[in-house]
């Protein structure tokens, strides 16, 4: 046995004299793929992302100018590939395999760190071996069509369509087949599924009669002996008008997820069914030939496009991207449903806005207090994060209820508004570029001068009142509550003398995550038909009437959300700091409201006695924490949204852009109601 050269150190005509002079050919088992992966190799481009197209040329000169090794290499790939079963690949290779989405996503992991290996009578297994890096697709796409063409004849291949035999490909191709249509067929009719499209309850299911018509159709084939049927035939078009059928079908049980809600299951399932018809679509067409040449070409693309989903199957971007996308969307569109309502239009909106957020100020400057109280009992690290958390979340919650504002929670509502308004000009064709990105920069410059004066509310009214509580109970009870407690609130305000930006930064993100909390409750009990449930439940109608039952789920629908959404907004904010501790970390929230509470509290701790620099980095502070609470809550809210909506991030350039050049031109709008007429 001789020792083979490294890829380093060979070139082709090293390797085709290496291995097929002499009958070396023979010194290998007619299964290993040895070769096949050295081949591979030596053909493979280094950059395979090159835009120019692989050359085959030098292999094709080889073959042609050496019947030896022509008649060898063809011997050597047909005895590797020879009877190997490829159903599988086109079957389940880049489809999910469960509805669990983390389970999928788990086992794609371990999958890209430890491989499965299947068994070696699979064409899986050398495809395995031979095309294992994520770019061999890329490269091999870029081969010219005529130049698969010439190898394909000049290593004596033959289409899919010739051999009759029971482990044939054509078997495997019908077998994929009836494997794919029975699969889709058992999902689609699942209860959770057959309710997105309660508009197909009347009508033959599709699903069912393609179902039917294929099994027809291969019935055909069998008795009359054929391989493939004439693209005219009556069969194959109705199977194709079918597959069209489903494919509508799933089109409208996604649409109407914005009606009914959708469930992480069912969205999985869905996805599952799409991408099967996905599949299904591309095998369908390679029943119908019309000429020989026709058959060659579907070979060849069959063979490429089973290396590529074999390549693919363990991508974990692309199964985030595809299960996440709908779920988001339908989170955002209940936030940009909320987030409208916190954009002031006219001059009466604008002030209502102020009082509301000086009522939002009014409750966060109680809480202010009872914060610092609670830092003064004598308990746990536990202890401390239940009580912060209670504290914050029935504060958050009576904001919410009462129909104050909390400033910095409408960003992560405005910002899917914002995306949703710049989704609409995408799909009003008419409208030109300029005119859109001018139209959005309006729109953001009542966006912001509605978080600008929601800001001032807060801030201005929070303040008095935490200095006002604080001095009642110094008056009443004679004790002076932040007496020890004011040098640590007013240094964690300061941005040099503290982390107040990083925990700032962290308040934002907590922002940004009750916002998707609110839309997942939302669209969690849109899909259950809750607010359905509490009116049509006999005992709620029973005790309180059809009519309070009524109004009862209206509440329901309109609040409950919210509250979870404020509720865990509240138990992020309380128990930051006691797990930081916990845990050894510097970590900690800040959040404008309640820093301009905190800097009061600490000017009547210290009774006024804080020097110029500490109040000036105060204030200072202040401004900046409010300002990180917007970018950062605001920035993650239109990611999400502009991801949840496929509008390409490029398209933040042009945005930005058009909203500096509004600003130069009117900036007072993005503070000031216009009051012109």
């Amino acid at each position: 046995m001789k020792f083979r050269k490294t890829k380093a150190a060979m070139t082709l005509p090293e390797f085709f004299k290496l291995n097929f002079d002499d009958n070396n050919l023979w010194e290998y088992k007619a299964d290993e793929v040895d070769l096949l992966v050295d081949l591979v190799s030596l053909i493979r481009p280094s950059h395979p992302e090159a835009l120019p197209p692989v050359n085959l040329d030098e292999l094709l000169e080889l073959l042609a100018g050496n019947e030896r090794y022509r008649q060898s290499l063809s011997l050597y790939i047909k005895g590797v590939i020879k009877q190997k079963k490829f159903s599988k690949i086109l079957t389940d290779a880049d489809i999910l395999t469960d509805s669990d989405f983390f389970f999928e996503v788990k086992k794609r992991v371990l999958a890209k760190l430890i491989p499965d290996q299947p068994r070696k009578d699979t064409l899986e297994y050398i495809l395995n071996q031979v095309f294992y890096k994520k770019t061999d697709p890329i490269w091999i796409g870029r081969i010219p069509i005529e130049k698969l063409e010439e190898l394909y004849t000049a290593l004596g291949f033959h289409s899919l369509y010739v051999s009759s035999e029971a482990k044939s490909p054509l078997a495997e191709l019908l077998f994929s087949m009836e494997v794919l249509i029975h699969r889709i067929a058992g999902r689609a009719l699942e209860t959770d599924v057959i309710q997105m499209v309660p508009e197909y309850e009347n009508l033959e299911s599709p699903f069912l009669a393609i179902q039917k018509e294929f099994g027809l159709l291969t019935e055909r084939l069998l008795e009359e002996h054929r391989n493939y049927v004439a693209p005219d035939d009556v069969g194959y078009r109705q199977l194709m008008v079918l597959h069209h059928q489903c494919v509508n079908y799933v089109k409208a049980a996604f649409k109407n997820s914005e009606k009914y809600g959708i469930s992480i299951r069912v969205n999985q399932n869905l996805l599952r069914i799409r991408q099967q018809l996905e599949r299904l679509g591309v095998l369908l067409p390679l029943l119908a030939v019309d000429e020989t040449a026709e058959a060659r070409t579907d070979t060849i693309s069959l063979g490429l496009k089973i290396i590529t989903y074999n390549c693919v199957k363990n991508n974990v971007r692309q199964l985030v991207s595809d299960s996440t996308q709908l779920i988001s969307y339908e989170i955002t569109q209940h936030t940009a449903n909320t987030g409208e309502h916190y954009i002031t239009k006219s001059r009466w909106e604008y002030f209502r806005m102020f009082w509301a957020a000086a009522g939002g100020g009014v409750i966060v400057g109680i809480l202010c207090i009872v914060k610092v109280f609670l830092s003064m009992m004598e308990t746990s690290a536990f202890g401390h994060a239940f009580f912060y958390s209670l504290n914050y979340s029935l504060g958050f919650i009576a904001i919410y209820v009462l129909g104050c504002t909390l400033a910095t929670k409408q960003p992560a509502m405005t910002a899917s508004a914002l995306v949703r308004a710049l989704e609409k000009g995408h799909k009003e064709g008419g409208v030109a570029q300029e005119e859109k990105f001018t139209a959005f920069a309006e729109f953001f410059a009542r966006v912001f001068r509605s978080q600008f004066i929601a800001f001032v509310g807060n801030v201005l009214v929070a303040f008095p009142v935490a200095w006002a509580g604080i001095w009642l109970i110094d008056i009443t009870f004679h004790y002076n509550l932040a007496l020890t407690k004011w040098y640590h609130l007013v240094t964690d305000l300061s941005p040099i003398h503290s982390l107040a930006i990083f925990h700032a930064a962290i308040a934002g993100v907590f922002l940004f995550l009750s916002g998707i909390i609110a839309g997942s409750v939302a669209n969690r009990d849109k899909f259950r038909h809750m607010y359905y449930r509490i009116q049509e439940h006999p005992l709620l109608k029973k005790s309180f009437g059809r009519t309070r039952a009524q109004k009862l789920a209206k509440v329901y629908e309109n609040k409950w959300a919210g509250i979870i959404s404020n509720f865990w907004f509240g138990v992020f904010m309380g128990s930051t700091a006691p797990i930081g501790v916990f845990l050894g970390l510097n970590i900690d929230i800040r959040h404008i409201t309640f820093a301009s509470g905190n800097l009061a509290l600490a000017l009547y701790g210290a009774n006024f006695n804080i020097s110029t620099e500490m109040i000036v980095w105060g204030v200072v502070g202040i401004v900046l924490i409010g300002l990180i609470n917007f970018l950062v809550s605001f920035g993650l809210s239109m990611a999400l949204a502009f991801r949840s909506r496929n509008i390409p991030l490029t398209e933040f350039g042009p945005i930005s852009l058009s909203i500096w050049k509004h600003f130069k031109r009117r900036p007072g709008t993005f503070f000031f109601p216009s009051f012109r007429k």
